[in-house]
């Protein structure tokens, strides 16, 4: 499989499996419903967040929230499209899956953002006392590909050094 296709197989199946799992969220809980996994570790819970990562801006103003997160989005969209599907630039394996990551989780919550104003967020972990803000496949995607951009830069830093 080249490049292109499995860059564009990975944001696919990110966002299948981000509609899906938040759908049947939306479908089988009601709002604020947990139902622990591991008692004190993690739960699946139904969370709707008008804000952006880590309820970031939930308590802004709705009228200008929504098209501001929608154009940030938009726009990370269109930057990483642009590094990804490049053809005249030449990528490592792990900083393409690591962008098609990262692409795909925006494409996820942004379809959320656009047509509910809202992102449905269902995975609760605890570690000790702290509770982690829930999250969805999307922004774990987004996570993920993060670290994996950050491992690529570490792991070609030499390459990229200009004498």
């Amino acid at each position: 499989m080249n490049a292109r296709a499995r860059s564009a197989a990975i944001i696919a199946a990110i966002v299948v499996l981000d509609r899906v799992t938040k759908l049947y969220i939306q479908r089988h809980f009601s709002f604020f419903d947990t139902r622990p996994v591991i008692d004190g570790v993690f739960n699946i819970v139904h969370a709707e967040n008008p804000g952006a990562a880590f309820g970031f801006l939930t308590d802004s103003h709705a009228a200008w929230r929504g098209p501001l997160l929608i154009f940030v989005s938009v726009a990370v969209m269109a930057i990483i499209g642009t590094m990804l599907f490049r053809a005249s630039v030449k990528k490592s394996a792990l900083l393409e899956i690591a962008l098609a990551m990262v692409f795909g989780g925006a494409a996820g919550n942004l379809w959320d953002r656009a047509l509910r104003g809202t992102v449905t967020d269902f995975l609760q972990v605890f570690i000790g006392s702290y509770e982690f803000p829930s999250f969805n496949v999307a922004d774990s995607a987004i996570s993920v590909g993060a670290v994996l951009l950050l491992i690529d830069v570490w792991m070609n830093r030499d390459k990229n050094r200009h004498p």
